[in-house]
C-alpha cells in the first residue's frame, strides 16, 4: 500500500512556542489573550485560541502576532470558561501553511484540542505507525498533530465506560510516553472534561502550574499551566510549580486537580537556551531566575576574559540589547570596567534570531539596533552578546561599532560556540548555517571581525545556570552533540538537514 503524500513530505518542526492553559470561573477569552501577549517573545508568526463551553470548542488561530490576529468578532465567539492559546515562531516549509498552526484538534474520542512546545524527534516512524497501525489521517506536516492524534489513539484504548476517569487519562498518558521521542510540554482540552497537560519524561521544554482563588465563585480554584511563571504572575496567578519531568495534570471543569508520574526514569534535563535566550528575564523556570541566572553568566564570563585580555585593553562595556544585558552589567561590574549602552534598540522590530531567510536578518539587524557614535568614538569597546548562531547579527554589530569610531572591537559571547544541531526545539536544525561550524576561534574571529572574540566555557555555562538549584544538568546538545533522549542518529540529523534545507 502507499504511504500518504505528508510522510514523503515530512519536515516541519513545532519549534520554540509560548503554551497556556486556564481552568477559571469567567470567561476565559480575554485572559488568554493576555498570557499570550506575555509569551509573545517566544513565537512572533503564528497564534491562536481555543476554548471550551461544556462539550464545544471554539476557536480563532491565524499567522500573526497576537494584537493584529485577534478581532473583537474572534474574541466573541470564544464562548467558555476554559480554553488554551499558542505562539509559534516561524521555521521552514509547510509552516507558511496555515493548516501547521496551533491548536490541532481530533474529534474523537470525545474530542481533543492540543497545543505543544517542542519537536518530536521520531516523526518519520510515528507518520507510518499513525497511517499502517492507527488508520489516522494527517492533514499536515506538523509533529503536532501527529501528538494529538498519538494522545487520541492511546485515550481511546484505554476507556473502558461512558465515562472518563483521571485514572484512564494518565494511563493513556504514560502511553503516550511510550511512542513518543524528544521534547514536549502540552497543554491540551477534553471535551466536557477538562484541562490536560503534561511534560516529556526530560523536562526539557519549560511548564508552569499556578493557581488563584475565584472571586467569582468564593471556595473554587482556578489554575493556569503556562510555558513561563511571567505569564502566570502578569495574569495574577501564584506559581504553585514546575510540571515534573514525565507528570501529567489534569484539571477538571469543576477546578479539581489531579497529578500523577506518567514515566519510568524520568530526570529533570531542562534547555539551556531557555536561561541564554529565549524566556523573559522576569520568568522563573525549574526553580531558577532567569535574570539571576544570566547575571552569573556573565560573572563566569568576565573571568575568561580577565585571563585572555590584558588588563587595560578595554575601556568599556557594551550589551548586544537586551538579553545580553544583565550578563554585560556583570561582566563590566567584576572587570571594574564602566559599563555604557552603544546601541539603541527599535522594539518595533522582531527577533532577527526568530526571522525567516537570512536576507531578511541582515536587513532586520540593520533596522534595529543604531549605534551611538559618542560611546565607541576613540574607545576599545568590548560588547557582549548571549550567543553566536550564524554570525549575521555580530558581523552587523561589529562593523556597526568600527563605523562610529572603535578603536578597537572585542566581542564575547555569554554562551559557548554552536557547532551542533538543537532538534529539541529551536531553530537551528543544520548546524552548515553555524558561524562556529568546523572553524577554530582564530578563524570565526576574523570570519566576524573582531579583534578579539572570547567564548563562554561550557562548564562555566553549565554551573552558571544550576547554581544554588535543584537541576543537576542541562541539555546541552547545541554545543556538545550530546543528545540526552539517547536515540538521535545520524540518519535522522541527515534527514532533518535535508528536509530543512529543501
Amino acid at each position: 500500500m502507499p504511504q500518504p503524500e505528508h510522510i514523503s513530505r515530512l519536515g516541519t518542526l513545532s519549534l520554540m512556542c509560548g503554551i497556556v492553559g486556564i481552568v477559571s470561573t469567567e470567561p476565559v477569552n480575554q485572559q488568554i489573550y493576555d498570557a499570550l501577549l506575555t509569551l509573545q517573545h517566544r513565537g512572533q508568526d503564528a497564534t491562536g485560541i481555543v476554548t471550551m463551553d461544556d462539550t464545544t470548542f471554539h476557536g480563532s488561530k491565524t499567522r500573526g502576532q497576537v494584537r493584529e490576529a485577534f478581532r473583537t468578532r474572534d474574541m466573541r465567539s470564544l464562548l467558555g470558561t476554559v480554553g488554551l492559546g499558542h505562539v509559534r515562531y516561524t521555521t521552514r516549509g509547510d509552516a507558511a501553511n496555515e493548516r501547521e498552526v496551533q491548536p490541532f484538534y481530533v474529534n474523537a474520542p470525545y474530542g481533543i484540542t492540543l497545543v505543544h512546545n517542542g519537536n518530536l524527534t521520531n516523526v518519520r516512524e510515528l507518520a507510518d505507525d499513525l497511517f499502517h497501525i492507527d488508520r489516522r489521517h494527517m492533514n499536515s506536516t506538523s509533529d503536532t498533530e501527529m501528538l494529538v492524534n498519538v494522545l487520541a489513539t492511546e485515550l481511546q484504548s484505554v476507556i473502558s465506560g461512558i465515562e472518563l476517569e483521571p485514572e484512564q487519562i494518565f494511563a493513556a498518558v504514560r502511553k503516550t510516553h511510550e511512542r513518543l521521542e524528544g521534547s514536549y510540554a502540552v497543554v491540551s482540552l477534553i471535551a466536557g472534561y477538562g484541562l490536560l497537560a503534561f511534560r516529556d519524561p526530560y523536562g526539557i521544554r519549560p511548564l508552569i502550574i499556578g493557581r488563584r482563588d475565584s472571586i467569582r465563585v468564593p471556595g473554587r480554584t482556578e489554575w493556569m499551566i503556562a510555558s513561563e511563571s511571567v505569564a502566570l504572575e502578569t495574569s495574577g496567578f501564584t506559581v504553585v510549580r514546575d510540571v515534573e519531568p514525565g507528570e501529567a495534570i489534569f484539571i477538571a471543569e469543576n477546578g479539581e486537580l489531579f497529578a500523577r508520574s506518567c514515566a519510568d526514569h524520568a530526570r529533570l534535563v531542562p534547555c539551556a537556551f531557555e536561561y541564554i535566550y529565549l524566556a523573559r528575564p522576569d520568568s522563573i523556570m525549574n526553580g531558577i531566575s532567569v535574570y539571576a541566572a544570566r547575571l552569573r553568566l556573565g560573572e563566569r564570563l568576565a573571568d575568561t576574559i580577565a585571563r585572555q585580555v590584558p588588563a587595560g585593553d578595554i575601556d568599556v562595556v557594551m550589551p548586544v540589547p537586551d538579553t545580553a544585558r544583565p550578563v554585560a552589567i556583570q561582566v563590566a561590574r567584576r572587570l571594574g570596567i564602566d559599563y555604557r549602552e552603544g546601541f539603541y534598540k527599535n522594539f518595533y522590530v522582531g527577533r532577527t534570531f526568530i526571522m525567516p531567510g537570512q536576507a531578511h536578518r541582515r536587513q532586520s539587524v540593520r533596522q534595529k539596533l543604531n549605534p551611538m557614535p559618542t560611546e565607541f568614538a576613540g574607545r576599545n569597546v568590548l560588547i557582549v552578546e548571549d550567543s553566536i548562531v550564524r554570525g549575521t547579527t555580530s558581523t552587523q554589530i561589529i562593523e556597526l561599532a568600527r563605523a562610529s569610531g572603535a578603536n578597537s572591537v572585542t566581542f564575547a559571547s555569554a554562551a559557548p560556540p554552536l557547532r551542533h544541531p538543537n532538534v529539541y526545539g529551536i531553530n537551528l536544525p543544520t548546524p552548515e548555517e553555524f558561524v562556529a561550524h568546523n572553524r577554530t576561534v582564530e578563524e570565526i574571529t576574523k570570519d566576524l571581525g573582531a579583534d578579539r572574540l572570547i567564548y563562554q566555557e561550557i562548564d562555566d555555562l553549565e554551573a552558571a545556570i544550576i547554581e544554588d538549584s535543584d537541576v543537576k544538568e542541562l541539555e546541552l546538545s547545541c554545543f556538545t552533540g550530546d543528545y540526552v533522549t539517547g536515540k538521535v542518529s545520524d540518519d535522522y540529523l541527515s534527514w532533518v538537514r535535508e528536509t530543512q534545507l529543501s
